[in-house]
């Protein structure tokens, strides 16, 4: 799929740039771009249910925190602070390197005026909420209509909060009474994943479209794509941070394992994850290896690492947290202090439900980017060069597992 993405990204620009030599950019505009569209409404048509669905499967696989109450309260906290950190090394990166500041000033400004609506309405939103009460953010958080919320994508911090009560009920009211509502969200769960197939089998096409589209838009000026490169840098250097420094730290503090046998047992799953974009594809492979070559306890390792691939997405957060500075940037957008705060609690929680499938994070994407009001649309800018990063972020996810399973084994052990 990656390199089929790759070639419809290169085709795109090819195609865009022929509009614009050949003078036929109506043609693109009209009988192209709109595939373009249609593959963002199909990302649109998803993220409701996929959110919805996703964290009460995620909190109801949660429930053996009952027999396991250590080892479940140190897995989450850690999960919890490791994309905390995550997010925060993110918005760090994007914040020094600052890549959306080499957009095309001129560019910069059309790009402005065909979301300025959008960007105004949100603002708006965002000004009305700070206008009313420091709190008010924990009261949108609440929906008044679930129905009404179920259908709105901008307000999926409600939808979240609606799964997060919905799951925790399912829980306490227990297996025994329940088990038919689990077994539909489990067999809804894999409809909707089958539907994440679907549409990304049409994201080679949806790229090419968006990529023609946008060149053609910009009048074959190639200077977004220096813009573009060094988001991607920023992308990359924030996650080897992440993977060679904050990793390795926590290992140091708080195991006794040596650097060089851990990255050793983890490089076969890095490989794996790397070419599959898919930390669910990988979990077989990172149980073997935690348990055999790390000496995890399978009591512990077969509870963390399901519930990593469930919750704990420190690679995908970082980049959400990048690629929404990037397009604010992009945008001249100056994001305030409230609304980075925003971002992080938006990655931090959206991660939570993010499938461990390729292309899932492209779909939380625009829960973090509708949280502080940047138009999705801007993701035709970064869709085409995103199957490598998600590649990348997927390392990053599955290196993070087998770090936390490693923490929690060492204090189950003392």
């Amino acid at each position: 799929m990656y390199a089929k993405i790759l070639i419809g990204m290169a085709l795109g620009i090819g195609l865009g740039l022929l509009g614009v030599a050949l003078h036929f950019e109506t043609f693109i505009h009209h009988w192209i771009g709109p595939f373009g569209t249609i593959f963002l409404r199909l990302l649109k048509l998803i993220a409701v249910p996929l959110v919805l669905v996703s964290l009460i499967i995620g909190v109801v696989n949660l429930k053996d925190i009952r027999n396991l109450s250590k080892i479940g309260l140190k897995t989450i906290l850690i999960y919890v602070c490791t994309t905390i950190i995550a997010v925060s090394v993110g918005l760090g990166a994007v914040s020094l390197m600052r890549p959306g500041q080499f957009f095309p000033k001129d560019k910069q400004s059309e790009f402005m005026q065909r979301y300025e609506q959008t960007v105004t309405q949100r603002e708006a939103d965002m000004q009305q909420v700070q206008d009313q009460s420091p709190l008010q953010f924990l009261v949108e958080i609440v929906p008044e209509n679930v129905f009404q919320t179920f259908g709105d994508n901008s307000k999926m911090l409600q939808i979240i909060f609606f799964a997060l009560l919905f799951g925790v009920a399912i829980v306490c009211v227990g297996p025994s009474k329940t088990g038919s509502i689990v077994r539909f969200f489990n067999q809804l769960n894999m409809v909707l994943l089958k539907i994440i197939d679907f549409i990304m089998a049409f994201a080679s096409i949806g790229v090419l479209a968006l990529m023609a589209d946008l060149i053609v838009s910009y009048s074959g000026d190639l200077g977004i794509f220096s813009s573009l490169g060094l988001y991607a840098l920023t992308v990359i250097v924030a996650l080897a941070f992440i993977s060679f420094v904050i990793y390795p730290l926590i290992l140091k503090l708080f195991t006794k394992k040596s650097l060089k046998e851990f990255y050793k047992a983890a490089f076969p799953v890095q490989m794996l994850a790397f070419s599959t974009s898919s930390s669910a594809a990988t979990l077989p492979l990172t149980l073997e290896r935690t348990q055999k070559q790390l000496g995890v306890s399978e009591e512990v390792s077969s509870f963390v690492l399901p519930v990593g691939v469930t919750i704990n997405m420190d690679g995908t957060s970082c980049y959400q947290a990048v690629a929404a500075v990037f397009l604010a940037q992009v945008l001249g957008l100056d994001l305030t202090f409230w609304q980075m705060l925003l971002i992080l609690a938006t990655a931090t929680i959206s991660s939570i439900g993010t499938p461990g499938i390729p292309g899932g994070s492209i779909v939380m994407l625009m829960i973090v980017l509708d949280s502080v009001g940047i138009p999705i649309e801007g993701l035709a800018l970064i869709m085409g060069i995103d199957r490598p990063l998600d590649m990348l972020r997927t390392v990053v996810n599955v290196t993070g597992d087998m770090t936390v399973a490693s923490v929690v084994d060492q204090g189950t052990a003392v």
